[in-house]
């Protein structure tokens, strides 16, 4: 299948909603890059099939009178090398410290700094942010453009705010992406997506 013709199939579906809701449009497109042009972001798709000993990463989002709710999964075919793996399992042990720090009274930097904490434990960097604002968007952008989880942010965590927490890392060969919006809670906070949170494989 052409990835134009995937990206055609799950458009159609957002649109089309889901539990009695319809779908909005998105205020960025689906993207959807595959091996080399996963080494970066906002990549969106091509007509050529998606191949084995490549990883593609979708990054997408439901939407509904304008509200956005974004998230990525990364599906790798075929036989996966061991950087991959090591990756995945970084970024998962990383996204737990994160979300340790996802509560009231935090700052948004606690999340960036226990997330990139574990991450360099791991042998991994990450130099840009890992998550930010996300609300009412229109295009070109679902974030809100106020607080971000980096360094220096010291934005104060209240309940309701949202976010899309998004650790990606971008390898010499590829991308990995798996992402979490969430919401703050009185307690804690929510994630909004029940995805399980792994790298997707298909032989």
């Amino acid at each position: 299948m052409r990835k134009n013709d995937l990206i055609a199939e799950i458009y159609a579906t957002a649109i089309r909603g889901a539990m009695g809701f319809w779908g909005d449009y998105p205020a960025i497109v689906p993207m959807a890059p595959s091996g080399m042009d996963a080494t970066a972001p906002h990549l969106t798709w091509d007509d050529r099939p998606m191949e084995p000993g490549e990883a593609t990463f979708f990054e997408i989002a439901g939407a509904h009178r304008r509200y956005q709710c974004p998230q990525s999964r990364t599906l790798f075919l075929g036989e996966v090398p061991e950087k991959y793996l090591n990756a995945e399992a970084a970024v998962l042990d990383a996204i737990e410290a994160g979300l340790e720090q996802a509560k009231p009274g935090n700052q948004a930097q606690d999340i960036a700094n226990a997330f990139n904490a574990t991450l360099n434990k791991a042998g991994f960097e990450k130099d840009s942010r890992c998550g930010y604002a996300i609300g009412i968007s229109y295009p070109p952008d679902w974030g809100e453009r106020t607080i971000s989880f980096r360094r220096g942010d010291t934005t104060v965590l209240e309940p309701g705010m949202t976010f899309h927490f998004m650790p990606a890392l971008w390898l010499d060969d590829g991308g990995l992406e798996i992402t979490e919006p969430i919401l703050i809670t009185e307690d804690g906070h929510e994630c909004f997506c029940t995805t399980e949170r792994k790298m997707w494989i298909k032989a």
